[in-house]
């Protein structure tokens, strides 16, 4: 999540998100930067309007109900990886609560 923040912060910043730039951030924080990540971060982020996904991320409830249940035998395996990559998608949304405020 550090390297989506030092994107964000560079955003605020109105600098350059390139691979520079991240990877600075990132170092002047103390992380040790993977540099394909930073690579990946930076293509990945080519042809988002940031600010807008902000909103749109600050703006967009956190959904808040379990996944639903299998049925029948041999689903719990999908079941249970449906409930992690729903968790792991409240965490990520969870990280942007608030961060509209902070960059408004």
């Amino acid at each position: 999540m550090e390297y989506v923040y030092a994107a964000m912060l560079l955003h605020s910043a109105e600098k350059e998100i390139d691979e520079n730039g991240v990877t600075a951030v990132l170092t002047a924080a103390g992380v040790d930067v993977d540099g394909a990540r930073v690579k990946a971060l930076v293509a990945s982020l080519g042809s988002v309007d940031i600010g807008e996904a902000m909103a749109t991320a600050v703006a967009a409830p956190v959904a808040a109900s379990a996944a639903p249940a299998a049925s029948g035998g041999g689903g719990g395996e999908a079941a249970a990886e449906e409930a992690e990559a729903e968790e792991e998608a409240e965490d990520d949304a969870a990280g942007f609560e608030g961060l509209g405020s902070l960059f408004g």
